[in-house]
Parts: structure tokens; C-alpha cells; sequence
């Protein structure tokens, strides 16, 4: 939302409303049948009336009944207090923590760090969000369940992830108000890459097995989104694939995901060490 340093409204700005943001993504390229994964920044597009639901329902109706509404649903403070860093905890903290932190619920676990607008899209009727404790996805049409139904825990944004069913089905990506250290596609593209520095981790969240509350562990890589952003850019200039403009008043890239991972496959066994 756009204030001035004492939190007041911009009245110079024009305010963005479902139907104007309808017209901003259809200027962009965003129709109908199209399945689209979005990161977004629901600060960034200004002052909106209805806030996140305003732009969920904008999204949904210009992609029509036969599309596919795809957001992160994140929530990567289940795992190993060990490993937090953006803050780390006190170390006497830990065994607390390991005893006492709620299971991955998808109806009840909020989402971190993806903001406002996937938090209130995952709690729509009708959204069905995946069963990885850390980094879920919720999607809403008529291939939800295909995009969302089998997610592996192990390597969750590799083959057996959303990320890879919506490359299967062509799929798009939105990026509204946020860059391409958000474009978790790229994740994908690191899962494919071979490049000198992959390497395999071990990680842990709680969730419910058979009834019963447990620490699981999974295999992973080590994600690294350091040149992401200089894969996109890249990817824009190169290519000419992206839609570049603005969703209220906020900067838009709409690009096809399955060049822009096959593109990035190729740049990092070029470049990573």
C-alpha cells in the first residue's frame, strides 16, 4: 500500500479495484485456460479495495473455468530449529521446540514469507494445498489435484513437486511486484542442473504419521537463489519470451515456465562452480 512517511494513504494514486486489475493482467497476456504459478507482493500494487481477495478473484476470472491458479504456500519455520537463521533461536530453545512444535496441518499451517495474498488464497473452498511440510503449494481449477496431489517429501521442488507438474502442463508465471529471487521455477531448473557445487542435505519437519505426531526426515539439495536474479534477466534479454508491464501500479513479468527452466538448466551448468 502506498503511504507517506506517517502511514497515510497517497490520495494522488488511483486506487485498483478486481475490475482494473482484470484489464492490467489481460494487457499482459494473462487468458483464459492458461495455468499460472504466482509470486506476489500485495504491497506493491498500491492502495486496492478488497485487498488480497480483490486479486485473487481478478486472477481467477481472467483465467476463466478451465485455467489454474497456482501460489507458494510455504511454511519453512517447520523444520529443525537448529538450522534457523532469519532469526536463529537459543540453543537451550531446541529440545523445546523438537517437543512441543505442531504438525504440518494444510488446513491450519500458516504460510512464511510468500505473503499475504497465497495466505488468504490457500484458505479458499475449493484450493487443495500440497502435503509437504515446508514448502507446499496450493492450486484451485480443474487440474488442482494433478498439480498438487502427489508431492514428494524428498527434493520438494524437484521432479515429483508442483513445480514439475506445472511444467508438464505448459504452465505460465506471474511475477507481480516481486523479482526472480521469488521465481521458485528456478528451483526446478537447479534440480536438473548438474553443476560442480550440488550437493544433498538432510532435512526435518513434524507431521502426522499414522495418527501420531513425528519428526520426518527427507533428502534435499542445498537451494541456493543467489543468481537468481541475474538468470532472469538473462532469460528476458535473450530470449524475448517475457511479458514485461505493470498490475496497478505494480511491476509484472508474465513468462512461459518451461523455457525459462530449460533456459536456466543450461545457465547454471554454464556458470555455477
Amino acid at each position: 500500500m502506498n503511504t507517506d512517511e506517517k502511514g497515510l494513504i497517497d490520495c494522488t494514486k488511483t486506487p485498483a479495484t478486481k475490475q482494473s486489475i482484470m484489464k492490467d493482467l489481460s494487457n499482459l497476456g494473462v487468458t483464459s485456460g492458461m495455468t499460472l504459478l504466482v509470486h506476489s507482493s500485495l504491497s506493491a500494487l498500491g492502495w486496492v479495495c478488497g485487498g488480497p481477495v480483490a486479486v485473487i478473484l481478478a486472477l481467477e476470472e481472467t483465467i476463466g473455468p478451465g485455467g489454474n491458479l497456482v501460489m507458494p504456500t510455504h511454511s519453512t519455520d517447520l523444520s529443525d530449529p537448529s538450522e534457523w537463521r532469519n532469526p536463529p533461536v537459543p540453543k537451550a530453545w531446541w529440545k523445546i521446540i523438537r517437543e512441543t512444535m505442531p504438525p504440518y496441518d494444510p488446513d491450519l499451517t500458516p504460510t512464511r514469507g510468500v505473503g499475504v495474498v497465497p495466505e488468504c488464497f490457500r484458505k479458499q473452498k475449493s484450493v487443495l494445498r500440497s502435503m509437504h511440510p515446508q514448502v507446499s503449494f496450493a492450486a484451485y481449477g480443474s487440474k488442482a489435484a494433478t498439480i498438487v496431489g502427489r508431492h514428494s517429501l524428498d527434493f520438494g521442488l524437484g521432479e515429483d513437486s508442483p513445480l514439475a507438474r506445472i511444467y508438464d502442463l505448459a504452465g505460465w508465471i506471474l511475477l507481480v511486484g516481486v523479482g526472480h529471487q521469488s521465481n521458485t521455477s528456478l528451483h526446478l531448473a537447479e534440480y536438473r542442473a548438474t553443476y560442480p557445487s550440488k550437493r544433498l542435505i538432510k532435512q526435518r519437519a513434524p507431521m502426522v504419521i499414522e495418527g501420531r505426531r513425528e519428526w520426518v526426515e527427507f533428502q534435499d539439495i542445498k537451494l541456493d537463489d543467489s543468481d537468481f536474479e541475474v538468470i532472469g534477466e538473462h532469460f528476458i534479454k535473450e530470449t524475448k519470451f517475457a511479458r514485461c508491464g505493470h498490475v496497478a501500479q505494480a511491476t509484472a513479468i508474465l513468462m512461459p515456465q518451461r523455457p525459462l527452466v530449460d533456459y536456466a538448466v543450461r545457465w547454471i551448468e554454464k556458470n555455477r562452480r
